[in-house]
């Protein structure tokens, strides 16, 4: 049986928990958001200078994968 002192050190311990999974959460989204931002901006800056080179193995594979 968990008496009301423990029923409370429990539920504060899960609390304190779960905020700092949610924060943790928060954290790695925004990292991978900036990370895809970082890798589209690669792509764009490639593209507008010129240098983008489609592998065109990759896409004919892909495109072959789909049509299957």
């Amino acid at each position: 049986m968990i008496s009301r002192v423990n029923n409370s050190v429990v539920g504060g311990v899960y609390a304190n928990n779960t905020a700092s999974t949610t924060q943790k959460k928060g954290s790695a989204s925004a990292t991978a958001t900036e990370q895809k931002s970082s890798k589209v901006e690669a792509l764009k800056e490639s593209i507008d200078s010129g240098n983008y080179k489609v592998n065109l193995s990759a896409l004919s594979k892909k495109m072959a994968d789909e049509l299957l």
